[in-house]
C-alpha cells in the first residue's frame, strides 16, 4: 500500500491525503460522517488498501475476501449527494471514473447505503440508479 503524502488525496477533496483519508485508513482516526467513509473507501481502492475495505464493510453484507484488480487505474470520484434519513442511516451517492488496462473510461454511478454502530460508520451495500 502505498502511503498517503502532503500530495492531494485522491478522494477529490482538494485536502492533502495526509490531512483528509490518510488517518483513516492507518487507523488512527475514524470516519465522522458517511461521505468521509465513502470518500476513504474509494482512496482504499486507489491505494489497494484491501484489509481497510473489508474493516469498512458491514459484517452482514461484507464478503468473505476482496480480490483489487491492479490492472484498473482510478481516474476520479464525484459526490453527488450525501443524506442522512435517519440519526445511524445514511445514502452517498456518487460516481467514481476508472479505466482497465488501456481500454476506455468506465463511470461507476452508486447509491451507497451506510449505518453506524457503536459510533462508526460501514459501508452495507448500493444500488445503481
Amino acid at each position: 500500500m502505498h502511503a498517503m503524502t502532503s500530495m492531494p488525496c485522491p478522494c477529490g477533496s482538494g485536502r492533502a491525503g495526509d490531512a483528509c483519508c490518510g488517518p483513516l485508513l492507518a487507523g488512527t482516526a475514524t470516519a465522522t460522517t458517511a461521505e468521509a467513509l465513502m470518500r476513504s473507501r474509494y482512496s482504499a481502492y486507489v491505494r489497494g488498501a484491501r484489509d481497510y475495505l473489508l474493516a469498512s464493510w458491514h459484517p452482514s453484507t461484507r464478503p468473505p475476501t476482496l480480490e483489487l484488480d491492479e490492472n484498473v487505474r482510478w481516474l476520479g470520484l464525484s459526490v453527488k449527494r450525501h443524506e442522512e434519513g435517519a440519526p445511524d442511516a445514511a445514502v452517498v451517492e456518487f460516481v467514481a471514473r476508472y479505466r482497465i488496462g488501456g481500454g476506455s473510461a468506465v463511470r461507476l454511478h452508486e447509491a451507497s447505503r451506510f449505518v453506524r454502530e457503536g459510533g462508526r460508520w460501514y459501508y452495507l451495500d448500493g444500488t445503481f440508479p
